[in-house]
């Protein structure tokens, strides 16, 4: 396989004239009306803060260009990890979740703004806004039905499967029992998501353990493959003397209900969190972070519907902040791709979301 990139990597999203200039966790896709939209979280202060948006952005040239980032989900609480999928006729969904305000408080980040600002947050609007969220425009992006809640969060949001449902696999959020009856913070279930804010449970995936530890499954991400399976990869780590941070799949043939058992596709520093996608020609990429030396963005193919991967490819580099990643990746018009991503363009700079274009040159 050979990879070439196109240009040198973009800011694409950034609010340079205010102190309010964070962004991360982006997610890209293309639009059913064919524009590409990116969603993010933005006008923060850094890595944890009070004052994240869930914001939009839409590039009408295939990623050319980008409008400004609008706020599309602003709880009072830290809006975090833009996701989007689209789904039916010129419909889309996009995706947050935030944090409790007594982690927000507790926060060694703090100061004194913050603090200020939390403190006129009330216990009644941190318990209705608490958890993963997610609005469901039809028309393309111009306006947005209200706030729900979901039982599930993950960075870039639900599949749309064959019948135009959505299935969101993700993190339980709040966290809740899973089919143990133990409360766990690593439980992977699936759910069927209703445009109308209800929910149905579809499935779990296994939690990730040996007879030594069990580990953090989290951030997951699935698409739905031609032939109906859906292929799921997680985000799994551990901290200490087994420190692990890479990407485990696992793969359903029967809409979500029951999955195989999650197993590791990267080295154990490998890299995540991972996005998946079906080019038109039928490869699978898979981009993901790389947080050891070098820092970075890569990717990785597959052409036998995740039987076996071909890793390590690298799409970006940066030498002087592990802070960056959640990569997804869009098709553009001329068969070449973009990836998008967030990371830190200058060593004591605010965190932007960037795009690296790029082309495959020939296939596995």
């Amino acid at each position: 396989m050979k990879i070439t990139k196109i240009g040198n990597p973009e800011v694409i999203m950034d609010n340079p004239y205010s102190k309010h200039r964070y962004f991360g966790w982006p997610t890209a896709a293309r639009l059913r009306n064919g524009k590409i939209a990116v969603v993010a979280s933005g006008f923060r202060l850094r890595h944890v803060c009070p004052f994240g948006k869930t914001v939009i952005a839409f590039s009408e040239d295939e990623s050319k260009t980008y409008s400004l980032p609008t706020p599309v989900i602003d709880t009072p609480l830290d809006d975090r990890d833009g996701g989007i999928t689209p789904f039916g006729e010129n419909s889309l969904i996009v995706t947050s979740f935030n944090h409790f305000l007594s982690f927000q408080r507790s926060h060694p980040s703090n100061q004194a703004y913050d603090l200020t600002y939390l403190d006129t947050v009330t216990p009644e609007e941190e318990e209705l806004f608490i958890g993963a969220t997610y609005r469901i425009s039809h028309d393309g992006g111009i306006t947005f039905g209200p706030i729900y809640k979901a039982p599930v969060s993950s960075p870039h949001g639900p599949v749309e499967l064959a019948d135009g449902s959505l299935l969101w696999v993700g993190r339980t959020w709040p966290h809740e029992p899973c089919n143990t009856g133990v409360l766990v913070k690593d439980c992977i279930r699936a759910y069927r998501i209703n445009t109308d804010g209800t929910s149905e449970f579809v499935g779990e995936i296994k939690n990730i353990e040996t007879e030594e530890i069990r580990y953090l499954s989290c951030e997951p991400h699935t698409i739905a493959l031609k032939d109906g399976t859906l292929l799921t990869h997680i985000r799994v780590q551990c901290k200490g003397e087994h420190r692990t941070f890479t990407i485990y799949q696992s793969k359903s043939s029967d809409g979500g209900k029951t999955w195989s058992k999650p197993l590791p596709i990267l080295p154990q520093l490998g890299g995540a969190p991972p996005h998946l996608l079906q080019l038109s020609s039928g490869l699978l990429v898979c981009t993901y972070s790389h947080r050891e030396e070098p820092y970075g963005i890569r990717a990785m193919f597959s052409r036998d519907g995740g039987e076996s991967w071909d890793a390590g490819y690298e799409l970006y580099v940066n030498d002087f902040s592990n802070d960056l990643g959640y990569p997804s990746t869009v098709e553009l018009a001329d068969g070449s791709l973009t990836t998008v991503f967030y990371a830190h363009p200058k060593k004591d700079g605010y965190a932007a979301i960037m795009q690296q274009k790029w082309r495959i040159d020939d296939e596995i």
